[in-house]
């Protein structure tokens, strides 16, 4: 990238959609977190793993996959998962073929609950990211977010979900 030493700066254009999205990084995530903590007690974190659990077969999935999943660290997982499981929400067991392997199953009133976000949470999402966009300009973000997650991570899980 550098050829005679010197960084190659970013010019004003990439600049004005550089600190954009910076913005959008720091702002986004904020916002969704207040939602969710006033409406429901949740982080957006807590509630990610939630829904994730929520969408998958059985509603159960291994703590490393639901890591990928909520791209996190098994650790901070592990602590997350324990206070969902203290709240009733998420059990975790030794997978029955592999002991060595600790499933995370939503609950009942997990499930209840992710039933019962949903609908505040996808509307907030709804206002803050889809309403203020045009159909042409939903698609455009999408090839984006696909293109600068391919630069991350080309190997990423979610960009093979989502096609």
């Amino acid at each position: 990238m550098e050829s005679s030493g010197e960084p190659q700066w970013l010019n004003s254009e990439e600049r004005q959609a550089w600190l954009t999205l910076a913005g959008l990084m720091i702002r986004l995530p904020s916002a969704l977190d207040a939602q969710l903590q006033r409406d429901a007690g949740l982080s957006h974190f807590e509630y990610q793993v939630l829904a994730g659990l929520s969408e998958s077969p059985e509603r159960t999935l291994r703590m490393s996959e639901l890591a990928n999943f909520a791209e996190s660290a098994l650790p901070r997982l592990s602590q997350v998962v324990g206070r969902l499981e203290k709240r009733g929400w998420v059990r975790r067991a030794p997978d029955p073929s592999d002991g060595r392997i600790t499933l995370a199953t939503l609950t009942a009133d997990g499930w209840n609950k992710v039933v019962q976000t949903a609908p505040g949470h996808v509307e907030t999402v709804r206002a803050l990211v889809f309403d203020p966009l045009t159909k042409a300009q939903t698609r455009q973000l999408t090839d984006i977010g696909r293109r600068i997650m391919r630069a991350i991570d080309p190997d990423d899980r979610c960009l093979r979900d989502i096609g």
